[in-house]
């Protein structure tokens, strides 16, 4: 027990019993305010302006990028401060209808599907619909009906994913070789 009494670095020791009893002495009382703090208004005032509040001055013109310059949150050049920059005369040489609006280049036709993957997508998308169809419907769930629908989606389904692992004419030449210089 002597050792607990005595503290390192010659602190001396809490009083626990002491400090118990100002904290069950302070029970429901509210906190002092900080040093500086201003008191609670309510909030029927809280529009009114403050009567010891002194007028901020005028915030001082924005610098050039690079500068020290700290804004508060809200205050500042944000996305919706900027404006575009004036044209210039030798800009204005340009077609009056253009105005700088970008037209993106027709994109490329698809290559026409072949009938394989017609009937390929038919089957794994009319598959589960078909199936869904005889539940909405209440049809007699028949073999012919099951077979036609689940196999149908996986044979889809697997002829899709065959298709597109496809072997090609570029993969039978020797991998192992590197670049060929």
């Amino acid at each position: 027990m002597a050792e607990h009494e005595e503290s390192a670095g010659g602190v001396p020791p809490l009083d626990e019993e002491a400090a118990w009893a100002a904290i069950v002495a302070g029970y429901g009382q509210e906190p002092p305010d900080p040093p500086g703090a201003r008191p609670f208004r309510p909030i029927e005032n809280l529009m009114l302006p403050e009567e010891d509040v002194q007028p901020e001055p005028p915030a001082a013109a924005p610098t050039a990028l690079g500068g020290s310059v700290v804004f508060a949150p809200g205050v500042g050049l944000g996305p919706r401060d900027h404006a575009p920059a004036e044209p210039k005369d030798e800009d204005a040489a340009g077609d009056a209808a253009d105005e700088g609006h970008f037209v993106p280049p027709e994109p490329p036709e698809l290559p026409p599907a072949d009938t394989t993957a017609k009937f390929a997508w038919l089957a794994v998308v009319g598959g589960p619909v078909l199936l869904l169809l005889a539940v909405l419907l209440q049809w007699d769930m028949t073999w012919w009906l099951t077979t036609l629908g689940i196999g149908g989606f996986l044979g889809g389904f697997a002829t899709l994913v065959a298709r597109m692992s496809g072997d090609t004419d570029d993969d039978d030449d020797d991998p192992g070789r590197g670049a060929v210089v």
